[in-house]
C-alpha cells in the first residue's frame, strides 16, 4: 500500500480517537468514575459480583468498603477455576487467554487473564494510540515504508482444557489481525520460536534485507539482538544496514542505563525514543511528545486505576486512593481493576506522578524491588539514573547489575553490595563506585543522609561482573529472552549470593 495512502488511513484513525482522548483530558476523574460503574454493571452476574453484591454498589465508596485489594495469591484460586473450564467466575464474557509471567520476584508461574475486550480495548487499542501519537508528532514519518522489528516473549502458546496461555507477545501476534504481519519481521513463526539462541539467529537471517524502519521490544534484550545483528552482518552501526531506520519503541524496564549504548548503535542526530508501560495485566501509558520522559495515563482502557502510598504500603496505616487524590513526586503502587475481571489487583509497580493535568508519570520500580533496610527507600529510579550518571562520568557502559543491602553485624554498620556487568570492565573500580555513590546521594536524599559521615551506611562495595554472568542466571532460571528482567533491587540477598557463587564458575 502506498505511504500516503497508509498516512491519511492512520491521520483518519488518529481524528476518530482525539476527542475521546481529549474527553479523559479533560475529565479525567468522570471518565475514570463511570469506567469503573461499567465494570462492576458488567460483572454483576459473575461470582465476585455475586460475592460482593455488585448489583448494590453506586459508588466508589462502597466499592472501596467492600472489595478488598487482592495479590495474585488472592485471586489464583478463581483463576485456576476459569483455566480449568469454569467460566463467568470474575468476568461476564468467556476468557480462553491466560498470559503466562513468573516476574522477576517469583519462579512461581502466574497465569494473568485476557479477555477478549482486555485485546481489543486496551492492548491493541494502545499499539494503535501509541502509532497515532507518533505520527501526529512527526508529521514527516517515514515509519510506514517499511517494517518494525520486533522482539517479544520467546514462549509458544500452549492449550489446557480449551484454554491457552504463553508470553503476552505471543498472545498478541497469535491473535492480531493479518494485515499486522505485513508490517512487522520477522514472522509470526519465528517470532513465536520458544529457543533464545536458536531465535535469535533466525531474527537475524531473516531480517537482514528487510527494510527496518523501527524497533520494538525490552532494552536490555533488544541490545543483545543488536549487537548480534551488527556483528553478524559486519556493520559498525545499525544505519548502514537500515538507513530508514527512524524510532525505537521500548518498555520493560527502565532505558536510562542503556541509553549512551543506544546512541552508539543508531548515530542518527533526530533518531527517535519512544517509550509505553504495558505488562501482562494491561496497557497502562505512552509516552505523547517527543523527547520526553514522562507518560501519558491513558484513562479509558477499560482500567480503573488506584494507588497506594509507597510510606504506608504493606503497614497497618496503608491505605488506598483514587486518581483525583495523587500528589506530584510521590511515589505509588498501582492497583487496577479491569476488563479482564482483576479486582483492586496490585500488580506490583511503582509510579510518580510528574503532571496532574493531564495524569503523566514515571516508572519507578517494584513494590519488592527496593532497598529500605536502613530507612533510605531507593527505588530502582534512584539506581539507574545513578548508574547512567556513574558511566557518563568514567565512560563506561553496563549490561546489566543487582543491589542487595549488607546487614548491620554487631557494631559493623551495613552497605549495599552491587553486582555490575560492564561492557567493558574498569581500569579503576573504586573511582567508579565512588562516582556511583556520590550519584545515589544527589539523586535520594534518604540515602545522602544515611551516607552523611559514614553515620548508618559505609560506602557501596562494587563487584565487577565476569563476562555473561547475568545471562548464564537466566540461562539456569529458564529465562532467556524477550521479557525477562533482572531483579534490580532486593531488600534481601539470595540473587546477589547466588550471583556471586556462579562468579567465578565457567560460563555455560
Amino acid at each position: 500500500m502506498p505511504l500516503p495512502i497508509i498516512n491519511s488511513i492512520a491521520s483518519w484513525v488518529l481524528k476518530q480517537r482525539i476527542h475521546q482522548i481529549e474527553l479523559f483530558l479533560k475529565y479525567p476523574n468522570e471518565v475514570q468514575e463511570e469506567l469503573l460503574m461499567n465494570l462492576i454493571r458488567a460483572a454483576e452476574l459473575t461470582s465476585v459480583g455475586k460475592q460482593y453484591d455488585f448489583s448494590s454498589i453506586k459508588s466508589y465508596q462502597t466499592f472501596n468498603e467492600r472489595v478488598p485489594v487482592s495479590s495474585y495469591e488472592d485471586l489464583q484460586p478463581m483463576i485456576e477455576r476459569t483455566r480449568t473450564g469454569e467460566q463467568f467466575v470474575f468476568w461476564n464474557t468467556p476468557i480462553k487467554w491466560f498470559a503466562k509471567s513468573s516476574g522477576t520476584t517469583n519462579a512461581k508461574s502466574k497465569f494473568i487473564p485476557v479477555s477478549n475486550e482486555a485485546l481489543e480495548d486496551c492492548h491493541y487499542k494502545g499499539s494503535k494510540d501509541l502509532l497515532c501519537m507518533y505520527l501526529n508528532n512527526n508529521e514527516d514519518s517515514q515509519l510506514f515504508i517499511g517494517k518494525s522489528l520486533r522482539l517479544g516473549g520467546s514462549s509458544q502458546i500452549y492449550e489446557n482444557n480449551n484454554t491457552f496461555f504463553g508470553d503476552l507477545s505471543a498472545i498478541l501476534i497469535e491473535n492480531m489481525p493479518i494485515w499486522a504481519e505485513f508490517s512487522s519481521t520477522p514472522s509470526n513463526k519465528t517470532s513465536l520460536m520458544s529457543e533464545w539462541e536458536s531465535k535469535l539467529a533466525a531474527i537475524v537471517s531473516e531480517t537482514r534485507n528487510e527494510n527496518v524502519t523501527s524497533f520494538a521490544g525490552v532494552p536490555s534484550w533488544m541490545l543483545v539482538l543488536m549487537n548480534r545483528v551488527l556483528e553478524e552482518n559486519g556493520k559498525t552501526n545499525l544505519m548502514e544496514l537500515w538507513p530508514n531506520l527512524e524510532v525505537y519503541f521500548h518498555g520493560g524496564v527502565s532505558f536510562e542505563p542503556y541509553r549512551d549504548q543506544y546512541k552508539k548503535l543508531l548515530p542518527k542526530s533526530d533518531f527517535r525514543y519512544y517509550e509505553i508501560y504495558n505488562a501482562s495485566e494491561g496497557f497502562f501509558a505512552i509516552q505523547d511528545r517527543n523527547g520526553s520522559s514522562d507518560l501519558l495515563l491513558m484513562l479509558d482502557y477499560g482500567i480503573f486505576y488506584e494507588f497506594i502510598p509507597m510510606d504506608t504500603f504493606g503497614t497497618p496505616d496503608q491505605k488506598v486512593i483514587r486518581l483525583s487524590d495523587v500528589e506530584l513526586d510521590k511515589n505509588y503502587a498501582i492497583v487496577i481493576t479491569t476488563n479482564s475481571g482483576l479486582w483492586r489487583y496490585m500488580i506490583g509497580d511503582t509510579v510518580r506522578f510528574t503532571s496532574l493535568s493531564p495524569y503523566r508519570i514515571r516508572i519507578t520500580g517494584r513494590t519488592k524491588h527496593h532497598i529500605n533496610v536502613f530507612g533510605e527507600e531507593l527505588m530502582v529510579e534512584n539506581t539507574d539514573a545513578a548508574l547512567a550518571k556513574a558511566c557518563e562520568m568514567t565512560g563506561l557502559e553496563v549490561i546489566d547489575y543487582t543491589v542487595a543491602p549488607i546487614f548491620m553485624d554487631g557494631k559493623q554498620k551495613g552497605a549495599h553490595e552491587w553486582m555490575v556487568e560492564f561492557r567493558n570492565p574498569p581500569v579503576d573500580a573504586n573511582h567508579f563506585a565512588q562516582a556511583l555513590d556520590e550519584a545515589l546521594q544527589t539523586l535520594n536524599s534518604d540515602y545522602e543522609a544515611k551516607r552523611y559521615n559514614n553515620m548508618t551506611l559505609n560506602p557501596l562495595i562494587l563487584n565487577t561482573a565476569r563476562p555473561n554472568l547475568f545471562y548464564d542466571w537466566l540461562r539456569e532460571q529458564g529465562k532467556l529472552g524477550g521479557q525477562h528482567k533482572i531483579p534490580r533491587l532486593s531488600n534481601q540477598r539470595d540473587y546477589l549470593e547466588k550471583l556471586k557463587s556462579m562468579q567465578f564458575s565457567k560460563t555455560i
